[in-house]
């Protein structure tokens, strides 16, 4: 399927679910049959689902049958994406959605319930034949920001990576991948192929051996012409995410109206999740009970820090996602991660304190704010990072923009480090020329950057 413009607008991919959601009904993986005659059981108990490609494999679509098996009713299922689903629960068209996501506090999920009821993994995947043996995460974030664009980088042959996401910014699984590698979900990423949902982003994988997106692990369950990449050198099986040794594990979310005339059919549905029929229908999709691992709940504030640590990000709360065009000024307040947007934001920082020496600001070259990712090839209006192959970069800018000055004063979230880095000068010189003795450096000290 053509990729999706990037500009595309949540209404937009809203409007997609509705116009779109007859074909996903008759897929043969979903389709269900219509609302039988039962005797124990009136008509009224019939239940609409509607959610992600995610939930429906590997909670719902199994569930479903062992809840009709017991007699309770018909549940009809509507797989689409995270969305649509939670639209649809909002609306009072669904009685129940599936999301790959936790609520995003926004005004229309705080009326809603998200109770979780399965342990899944997120898994980076690419086409069966592609000889790419693991990625670590700081590969995986770096090549979602648009920093590593070949596979020869992280030790595959030589072929562009081309990314695939999902372009609903409300999607399950891209949101909850995003807030591990970036914390925040909407980030935006380096991401030129969209498509409506993860199945036909695994379609599309699946066609492509240089393709590379996210899924689930019950999602890719058993295709094979997909695989998952390990990653840390850890595969996603069951075993490691019930142990937390694979990293990239989340729970999947059954969504609920309070205020729904079918709000206590729906919860009796949520209530059978933790009966045993139940949960051995979820074992059969490599997904664990949710209750059956509080150890993973345990972990996951920890967890998460650790994989910011380790990917060198931080978690931002609603921040804005920029839009496509914006300049690297605009673009460095909301891409915390990126070692050269925050260049930049210093930058820009350096160039207002030093307005106020008439003699500093006379030697001034260039303007970051005047560079526009226009001309970044690999970002397609959706990476917040700069191709170093590019003529205008944030390595450029920033030498013209300090160079002629002798001295630099810390400002916030400055490291000898990256004031080392910036400058083009060695950590060992800064220390050297300022006569410290270790990396320590204060808000608002006065550092000499070039011995002369």
């Amino acid at each position: 399927m053509p990729g999706l413009p990037t500009t595309m607008s949540v209404r937009l991919t809203r409007l997609l679910s509705v116009a779109l959601i007859g074909a996903c009904l008759t897929t043969p993986a979903f389709a269900r049959s219509k609302p039988k005659a039962h005797t124990s059981a009136p008509a009224k108990s019939s239940l609409i689902w509607r959610g992600d490609v995610a939930t429906a494999n590997g909670v719902v679509n199994e569930v479903a049958k062992a809840w009709e098996k017991t007699g309770h009713g018909n549940i009809e299922l509507q797989p689409f994406n995270t969305a649509s689903g939670i639209d649809a629960v909002a609306s009072g068209s669904a009685d129940l959605a599936g999301s790959a996501r936790a609520s995003d506090n926004s005004a229309q999920n705080a009326n809603l319930t998200f109770t979780p009821v399965a342990w899944d993994a997120l898994v980076i995947i690419t086409q069966s034949s592609n000889p790419i043996r693991s990625l670590t995460l700081k590969q995986v974030h770096d090549i979602y920001y648009g920093k590593i664009h070949n596979w020869s980088e992280v030790g595959g042959r030589s072929a562009p990576i081309d990314v695939y996401a999902v372009a609903s910014p409300g999607d399950g699984v891209e949101y909850s991948l995003r807030s591990l590698l970036f914390g925040r979900g909407n980030q935006p990423v380096a991401a030129p192929r969209l498509y409506v949902n993860t199945r036909k982003l695994e379609e599309g994988i699946a066609l492509n051996p240089n393709g590379l997106g996210v899924s689930t692990l019950a999602s890719i369950s058993g295709n094979a012409k997909l695989k998952a990449i390990p990653i840390n050198g850890k595969p996603a099986t069951v075993a490691n995410i019930a142990d937390g040794s694979y990293p990239l594990f989340i729970p999947l979310y059954l969504v609920t109206n309070p205020r729904s005339p079918k709000a206590a059919q729906a919860q009796a549905f949520i209530d059978f999740m933790q009966t045993e029929p139940a949960k051995a229908a979820l074992r059969k999709h490599a997904v664990l009970p949710y209750q059956d691992d509080g150890a993973l709940v345990a972990m996951d504030v920890s967890r998460r820090s650790r994989i910011l640590a380790e990917v060198g990000a931080r978690a931002v709360k609603g921040t804005p996602v920029s839009a496509p065009g914006a300049t690297y000024a605009a673009r460095a307040a909301i891409a915390p991660t990126s070692p050269d947007t925050l260049a930049a934001r210093q930058a820009l920082e350096q160039r207002r304190a030093d307005a106020k020496d008439t003699a500093r600001l006379s030697k001034v070259q260039g303007s970051v704010s005047d560079v526009t990712v226009t001309g970044v090839a690999h970002a397609n209006g959706s990476a917040t990072t700069v191709s170093r192959t590019e003529g205008k970069d944030f390595g450029k800018v920033t030498a013209n923009a300090t160079q002629a000055s002798t001295t630099y004063k810390v400002t916030k979230g400055d490291t000898l480090s990256t004031i080392a880095k910036r400058h083009s000068v060695e950590v060992t010189q800064l220390r050297e020329w300022n006569h410290l003795k270790n990396d320590q450096i204060k808000l608002g000290q006065v550092l000499r950057i070039r011995n002369r």
